[in-house]
C-alpha cells in the first residue's frame, strides 16, 4: 500500500456477500507492511488529509445530519465537527512525543540492562460507530487509530443513511480502501465483521450491544474499546447556583435532543432547593427553545429523535411513569409524525419505574428530591457504574465526599458533558459503562501495543544459570534475599 497515493473510488457498498473477507485480507497485508512504511510523516499527512476533505464537505455534513434527524447547524459545527478538528490537531501537535520510545529505569536485579516501551499499531481495528454522533464518533477513533499507525475499518450506524452514505464518500475520497474502508449495511453486516478476527474494536454503542460486541472480541482474543452509557446521575445541592446549573443541565441534556450517551439522565436535587430548580429550568428551557410548545416545535435549535422506533420506545418510558404517579412539570408535548418529543421534566418518579430503570437516552428530564445526600450516593453505588457523574455544589467537601463514594467513568463538578472535549483527559467509563478509554494520548494508547524492548549490555545474570553448583545457589540465595 502506498498511504501516500490517494485515488478517489466509485466502489459500490460492501456487503457480507461480497467484499468484506478480501477488504479484511488486503487490510491485514497492508498492517504488515504498514509497520515500517506507516512513519510520523505519512501518519501526518493522513490526517491532514481527513480534516482537509471535511472541512470542503462541511455543507454536506451540515445537510446529511438534518436530513437524518433535523440536527441543527450549530450542533454539528459544534458536537460533530469541533471535537474530530481539536482531535486532528492535538494528535498532530504531540504524535511525534507519543511515538518516541520511552526509556525505564530497572532495578538491582536488572543492572546492565537497557529496556524501553515502544508503541506499536495493532494492526486491523474495527470502528462500529452509532447514529446520535455518527461524524464524531466515526472519525474520532479514526484518528486515534492512524496515529497509532493502524488500518481501519468502519462501520457507521443504518439509522442514519444520510449521514453514513456521506462518511464512506468522505473516507473513499481521502484514504487508500486497504488504509481506511466503509462498510454500510445492517446488523448483517456488523455480524460478518464481527465474525473476523480483527486486532482491535472500538465500539460506541449500549451496553446490550457491548455485550455482543465483546463476546465476539473473545471467540479471537481481539482487544476492545467499548464506549458504552447508562444513567448518569446529576446532583445538585443546598449549596448550588441554581440558576448556572439549570442552564448547564438544560444544554447538556436536551442539547441533540437528549441523545447523547453522558447527558444528564436523572437529577437529585435537595428537597430545599427543588422549587427553585424547577422554575429555572423551565425559564431556561423557554428561553432557548421557545415560549410556547409550538414555538420549541417549529424552533431552529431542537432536532427530532432519529427513528419512530426510539420515538415509541421513550413515549413507553414517559406513559409508564405518568400512568404510576408522576406527574409533567413541564414539555410532554408529541408529534408522533415528526419523531418530536418536547423537553420534558418530570416529577414524582420511583425506583419501580421503567424509567428509573432504563437509560432515558432522550429529551425527558426526572427530578428526585432528595433529604440526605448519603441516600443519593447508596443509590447510585446500588446501580451500574455510570459514565458521567455531575455535581453541582459549592461545598468542597460534599463534592470531594461524592467522587471518594462513588465510581463512574468521569465526573464533572458545576458543568456537564464538557468532559469529552477536553484533549488530555480519558474519556471512556467503567464496567457497564465502557471499557478503555478515549481521546487524545489515550485514544491513541487504545489503539497501540505498548511492546517491551530490553537489551543486554553486560549484564551478569548469566552468573545465575544452570548447573546449580554451590556457589551459584549462594548466590541467588544472597540476590533474593537483599534484592527481593
Amino acid at each position: 500500500m502506498n498511504v501516500h497515493a490517494v485515488t478517489a473510488t466509485t466502489a459500490a457498498p460492501i456487503h457480507p456477500d461480497g467484499e468484506i473477507d478480501s477488504l479484511f485480507s488486503s487490510h491485514r497485508r497492508s498492517a504488515v507492511e504498514n509497520r515500517t512504511k506507516f512513519t510520523l510523516k505519512a501518519r501526518l499527512v493522513m490526517l491532514s488529509r481527513l480534516k482537509a476533505t471535511m472541512k470542503t464537505r462541511e455543507d454536506e455534513i451540515i445537510r446529511a445530519l438534518y436530513t437524518d434527524f433535523r440536527k441543527p447547524e450549530s450542533e454539528v459545527r459544534l458536537t460533530e465537527l469541533f471535537p474530530v478538528y481539536q482531535e486532528i490537531s492535538h494528535a498532530r501537535r504531540h504524535l511525534r512525543s507519543w511515538l518516541r520510545p520511552h526509556r525505564v529505569h530497572g532495578s538491582l536485579g536488572m543492572f546492565g540492562i537497557a529496556a524501553e516501551v515502544r508503541y506499536q499499531a495493532k494492526g486491523v481495528c474495527l470502528i462500529i460507530s452509532p447514529w446520535n454522533y455518527p461524524v464524531n464518533l466515526s472519525f474520532g477513533p479514526l484518528v486515534s487509530a492512524l496515529a497509532a499507525g493502524n488500518t481501519a475499518i468502519i462501520k457507521p450506524s443504518e439509522l442514519t443513511p444520510a449521514t453514513s452514505a456521506l462518511i464512506r464518500d468522505i473516507v473513499e475520497q481521502t484514504f487508500p480502501r486497504d488504509l481506511v474502508a466503509v462498510c454500510e449495511g445492517d446488523v448483517q453486516v456488523s455480524q460478518a465483521l464481527l465474525d473476523l478476527p480483527f486486532d482491535h474494536i472500538f465500539f460506541t454503542g449500549s451496553p446490550q450491544v457491548g455485550k455482543i460486541v465483546m463476546a465476539a472480541a473473545a471467540k479471537h482474543l481481539t482487544s476492545v474499546t467499548l464506549e458504552l452509557g447508562g444513567k448518569s446521575p446529576t446532583i445538585v445541592d443546598s449549596t448550588a447556583n441554581i440558576e448556572q446549573a439549570a442552564r448547564k443541565i438544560v444544554w447538556g441534556k436536551f442539547a441533540n435532543n437528549g441523545q447523547t450517551c453522558i447527558a444528564p439522565d436523572h437529577v437529585y436535587v435537595a428537597r430545599d432547593q427543588a422549587p427553585a430548580l424547577i422554575d429555572a429550568l423551565r425559564l431556561e428551557i423557554r428561553r432557548v427553545y421557545g415560549q410556547t410548545d409550538g414555538q420549541q416545535k417549529n424552533g431552529p435549535d431542537y432536532c427530532r429523535i432519529v427513528n419512530r422506533r426510539h420515538f415509541e420506545r421513550l413515549t413507553a418510558l414517559a406513559d409508564d411513569a405518568t400512568s404510576r404517579g408522576a406527574t409533567v412539570l413541564e414539555g410532554g408535548d408529541r408529534d408522533p409524525g415528526q419523531n418530536y418529543f418536547s423537553p420534558t421534566i418530570l416529577g414524582g418518579t420511583t425506583p419501580q419505574m421503567a424509567i428509573s430503570q432504563e437509560e432515558i437516552f432522550g429529551p425527558v428530564l426526572p427530578i428526585i428530591e432528595y433529604d440526605d445526600i448519603s441516600v443519593v450516593v447508596d443509590a447510585i453505588n446500588a446501580g451500574p457504574k455510570p459514565l458521567a457523574i455531575y455535581v453541582f455544589s459549592n461545598d468542597a467537601a460534599v463534592r470531594e465526599d461524592i467522587i471518594l463514594s462513588t465510581s463512574s467513568g468521569g465526573v464533572c463538578v458545576n458543568n456537564n458533558v464538557v468532559q469529552f472535549l477536553h484533549p488530555n483527559l480519558p474519556f471512556g467509563g467503567v464496567n457497564n459503562s465502557g471499557i478503555g478509554t478515549a481521546h487524545g494520548f489515550y485514544g491513541f494508547k487504545a489503539f497501540s501495543h505498548e511492546r517491551a524492548v530490553l537489551r543486554d549490555k553486560f549484564s551478569v545474570l548469566r552468573l545465575l544459570f544452570p548447573p546449580y553448583t554451590p556457589a551459584v545457589k549462594k548466590l541467588i540465595n544472597l540476590i533474593v534475599r537483599f534484592l527481593g
